[in-house]
């Protein structure tokens, strides 16, 4: 069997592992200047923890602010615990890095955004490209006729992502 690189897995565990060191650099320093943080994740996801009247409002995903009040923060290898407060109601969440569906900092307009996942168990490799790539997604090309059928090449604008 042929094997490929799985670039958009490759780069999704990158992204992840530079929201692991930024959370940890604000557990050991606090939020520098006016960075804050917009978290959307999955509240389905199994490893998620939150109280049970957060996921009963926030049946599917739930975006949170990491701003001028949280505490308890404590950043680790699969995930990270924040305690913040919900209307003078203080809760403490545990948010799975693969759970995470968009990280935010709006005060340097930066955002990075996680594409849905098949399980990739489930998934032959052959079958996709690469589906997880966050900036396009692309089929992967019959085995059998590769090599004789060109493709077009996919491009993708960086503009959008650079500051005026």
């Amino acid at each position: 069997m042929s094997r490929i690189i799985d670039y958009g897995k490759l780069m999704h565990a990158a992204m992840r592992r530079l929201i692991q060191d930024v959370l940890s650099d604000v557990q050991d320093h606090g939020l520098p200047g006016t960075h804050h943080f917009f978290v959307t994740f999955d509240t389905t996801h199994p490893d998620s923890r939150l109280a049970d009247w957060l996921r009963e409002r926030y049946p599917s995903e739930m975006t949170v602010v990491m701003q001028h009040w949280y505490d308890d923060l404590e950043v680790g290898d699969e995930g990270f615990s924040i305690t913040l407060n919900f209307g003078d109601a203080p809760e403490h969440l545990y948010i799975p890095y693969d759970a995470i569906q968009t990280f935010v900092d709006p005060s340097v307009e930066f955002g990075l955004r996680f594409e849905q996942q098949q399980d990739e168990d489930d998934v032959d490799p052959l079958e996709k490209l690469d589906t997880d790539a966050p900036a396009a997604q692309q089929d992967a090309p019959d085995p059998e006729t590769a090599q004789d059928t060109p493709r077009e090449a996919d491009v993708v604008s960086l503009d959008s992502f650079r500051k005026s």
